[in-house]
């Protein structure tokens, strides 16, 4: 009986090596294993040994049975991870899209909407900035030209985490970055993350999303800043388009303005989605203030620029008919199948 087992284990050993798929394994398993299996008949057959062999070839079947056991965990596991890897590459997972396969292939509306937004722009040779969500004090306020007592630094609109450190509440730190580091010719987007001190309700969020645009480079104009949005306005909304600059204030440009487009429902005619107007506001802009520029060590009398920002969120929701800014945060499968 002794060499019973020696020959199973090694019989077992072989086929197991030599198996090539789970079910094999399994099947395996039951073979030497099951209530049926070979080491289990060996056990079952020890009441023919004399009271001295018992113990010893008990021992020995129990060694060959955890043997066979632990050799089948290996190789099964091995198994797994080499399906899982050919699975991944024929079937082409995106493992930043949801797990489930029925969702393979769709996109968050706000991804849908950013590429096309970074696509338009990257054609007309500008490049993606990134920079932190958690910034200081000085990149997103002073750098920026705007005043000490400016609403937007009060703790009811701001998150601060230290008296030097807050929740960046806007990306136009990124362009200060930019320009501290780079020197023009300059060509930029910066999407990304913001947070605000808002109240949750159809059309606010504390957390959203901002893409600013800045340009900066010798005898840069307001003519260039109004015919880089426009034609991004045609790209994003339609050949038809039109777009209307009126007069705004911010800080950190001088002049200052806000963009509105022609309603892309109505054609301009005005109806409920333009509540009559006719048009629709999508973003602030204005040329670069030289204090900005001078902050950030570029001369204002050789360089000029133009700067601009939306909110990704308002653009989604324009484009999409979506009313209420609270479903895109929702993670609602629902949704996403749309896209």
């Amino acid at each position: 009986m002794k060499e019973i087992l020696e020959k199973l284990l090694l019989l077992a050993t072989d086929e197991v090596k030599a198996a090539k798929s789970l079910k094999e394994l399994e099947d395996l398993r039951v073979k030497y294993l099951g209530k049926k299996g070979e080491v289990t008949s060996v056990l079952k057959n020890m009441k023919d040994l004399s009271n001295e062999e018992r113990p010893i070839i008990g021992k020995m079947a129990n060694d060959v049975r955890e043997a066979i056991e632990n050799l089948l965990d290996s190789v099964k596991e091995d198994k797994k991870k080499i399906e899982m890897e050919i699975q991944l590459q024929t079937e082409g997972i995106d493992v930043t899209m949801p797990s489930k396969k029925s969702l393979r292939g769709h996109k968050h509306p706000l991804n849908v909407a950013l590429d096309e937004i970074k696509e338009i722009f990257l054609g007309m040779g500008f490049k993606i900035a990134e920079g932190p969500e958690i910034d200081t004090v000085y990149h997103n306020f002073d750098a920026l030209n705007a005043p000490i007592d400016h609403p937007s630094r009060s703790l009811s609109d701001t998150f601060y985490i230290n008296e030097e450190l807050i929740l960046r509440t806007q990306t136009s730190p990124i362009q200060v970055r930019t320009m501290k580091s780079q020197k023009p010719p300059i060509r930029i987007i910066a999407p990304g993350r913001c947070f605000r001190n808002d109240e949750i309700d159809a059309t606010h969020s504390p957390m959203f999303h901002q893409i600013e645009g800045l340009v900066v480079d010798k005898d840069i104009t307001m003519a260039d800043l109004k015919g880089t949005l426009d034609m991004f306005a045609k790209r994003l909304f339609g050949s038809q388009t039109r777009t209307k600059f009126r007069p705004h204030y911010f800080p950190f440009t001088e002049p200052s303005g806000e963009v509105d487009v022609s309603c892309f429902k109505c054609g301009g005619e005005g109806c409920r989605f333009c509540k009559g107007s006719g048009w629709i506001e999508i973003l602030g802009c204005g040329m670069v203030h030289p204090n900005v520029l001078s902050e950030c060590g570029i001369d204002p009398e050789i360089y000029t620029g133009f700067a601009f920002g939306m909110g990704l969120d308002r653009i989604t929701m324009l484009k999409y008919e979506i009313d209420d800014i609270r479903i895109l945060f929702e993670n609602d499968i629902r949704l996403i199948k749309q896209f």
